[in-house]
């Protein structure tokens, strides 16, 4: 699978040379070609749009990688522990307030 890959490339990418070549000694002149022109700016505008989304995929996949809490998730959890250890509180006031309503009356 990856030579296939690399056999892409290198196509490719020799392909690129040659219409740089034909274009330096003058074998094709891009400029009077209209649709040459219009070819370029098709190739021009898919690339531009599949480096858009790789750039998106990879900015978001470094947002949502990290691994450390925001701030302000770190305050919400601490103040999930203060609501826990005040309601542990709470419920044992109001057992001694319980018991001595029981020991009273």
């Amino acid at each position: 699978m990856r030579r296939k890959w690399l056999a892409l490339w290198a196509a490719f990418v020799l392909g690129l040379i040659a219409i740089e070549l034909f274009i330096v000694t003058v074998v094709i002149d891009p400029l009077t070609n209209f649709y040459f022109v219009i070819l370029a700016i098709a190739v021009i505008g898919i690339l531009a749009i599949i480096g858009a989304v790789f750039l998106g995929i990879f900015v978001t996949t470094r947002i949502l990688s990290s691994q450390e809490f925001t701030p302000f998730e770190k305050e919400m959890l601490a103040m999930r522990e203060d609501v826990k250890s005040l309601a542990s509180k709470v419920e044992d006031l109001s057992g001694q307030l319980a018991r001595n309503r029981d020991k009273e009356g």
